[in-house]
């Protein structure tokens, strides 16, 4: 599929990110048609080049995050970089900036002076808390923002501290956040008079949104949730159980019609038939009960064969997936979640596939991360600069 077909085509995004929140948020733009230029630091560029894996000196992680991105680099220290990007500004449609507060006010790119260079640009501004508030110019990573947001306080086991997640879960939110909002002011821009406005998502607040009741069940009967493990209190019977071979599954029976289907599959209708078990409420009053019998049962068998009951019954469930699992797995594969792709030396690697599918104009990953500055002279002449301008650009250490 051309670039010209896809759903965002024509939509030119600037990112001033390093990391995960705004680079996550660009990516996905640039998955599905904007052009994106990434702008960064001459000085080595986005520290995420070097985290995790490295494959050849840089990441494998940076090969995903920065596919279908132009690099740029620009030393915004030096007048002719901000010169660049003043212009690169003037005729974008969104900018993806993760700094500070404060930081791009100070290189003189604060919400005032981009909205008066290029009244229709949408600022989306990623950061630990918010433009406004007495932490606004606090450090905030997606750690802190996990842990002031509720997730780190409700996730592990009653009796120990809190974990993390496997991954940078509250940097990813708030990179969904940050799309769902500048999409939504494209819309409002399209639609009632061309103006761009300022997206401002915290970090925290990302978070915060995705905690389900918990403020109402505070409010009203001051209840705190607490860490519960792996089963869902008020909700069951739903949790991570163990096979006769060791391995891990997942089971959700939590609906009223297939909790009767799971009971009568494991040879207890005598617990289908409970009348007190009927609903969801007089399960979780015997939760314990309940899963101490699913645990007996899972642990009599191998995987294979609870997986293959449970599916017979049509009751919800999956086993614990690696990355090993999900590279063989029939409903992965379907759906094409591998892309096949090629490192810079030509080595051919899988990347994970695009989401969301879209029927009639689908993402698509056209090249992987880019090296430092490859397309310096790309995006510049398009910009007007004449070779001889590049030139001494990159001499002056502007690029």
């Amino acid at each position: 599929m051309s670039l010209a077909n896809k759903p965002l085509a024509g939509v030119k995004v600037i990112e001033l990110g390093t990391l995960i929140a705004g680079p996550f948020a660009s990516r996905i733009c640039a998955e599905f048609g904007a052009e994106v230029v990434k702008v960064e630091s001459p000085d080595g560029g986005d520290p995420l080049r070097k985290w995790r894996k490295l494959y050849e000196g840089t990441s494998l992680w940076w090969f995903v995050q920065a596919r279908n991105k132009q690099s740029l680099t620009l030393n915004l220290k030096h007048e002719d970089g901000r010169e660049v990007l003043r212009k690169l500004l003037s005729e974008a449609d969104i900018l993806i900036e993760n700094f500070r507060p404060g930081v791009l006010e100070k290189l003189g790119f604060g919400w005032e002076t981009l909205h008066a260079l290029n009244p229709k640009l949408v600022m989306v501004r990623l950061s630990g808390f918010g433009q406004s508030g007495p932490m606004k110019d606090q450090p905030g990573f997606g750690a802190v923002g996990e842990s002031m947001g509720g997730l780190r306080y409700i996730t592990g086991f009653e009796d120990r501290p809190p974990v993390r997640t496997g991954i940078s879960i509250g940097d990813s939110i708030a990179a969904l956040w940050g799309v769902i909002g500048a999409l939504m002011a494209l819309r409002h821009r399209e639609v009632n008079g061309g103006q761009g406005q300022v997206v401002d998502v915290a970090l925290y607040e990302a978070i915060f949104a995705m905690m389900e009741s918990m403020v109402p069940e505070f409010d009203v009967f001051g209840f705190i949730r607490e860490r519960t493990g792996n089963i869902m209190p008020g909700i069951t019977p739903s949790s991570i159980h163990t096979s006769a071979d060791g391995k891990h599954i997942q089971i959700g029976a939590n609906g009223d019609a297939i909790f009767k289907r799971f009971m009568s599959a494991i040879g207890r209708p005598d617990l289908a038939e409970d009348a007190s078990l009927a609903s969801n409420d007089g399960r979780d009053l015997r939760r314990d009960e309940l899963y101490g019998v699913i645990d007996r049962w899972v642990g009599s068998l191998p995987l294979e064969a609870v997986l293959a009951t449970l599916n017979a019954a049509e009751v919800p469930a999956s086993r614990i997936y690696s990355a090993e699992d999900m590279f063989t797995d029939p409903q992965y594969l379907a759906r094409e979640m591998f892309l096949s792709a090629k490192l810079p030396d030509g080595k051919a690697f899988k990347m994970p596939g695009i989401v969301p599918k879209l029927s009639e104009t689908p993402g698509t990953a056209e090249w992987v991360g880019p090296q430092l500055g490859e397309h310096n002279q790309t995006v510049l002449a398009g910009l007007g600069y004449s070779d001889e301008q590049i030139a001494a650009l990159k001499s002056s250490g502007a690029i």
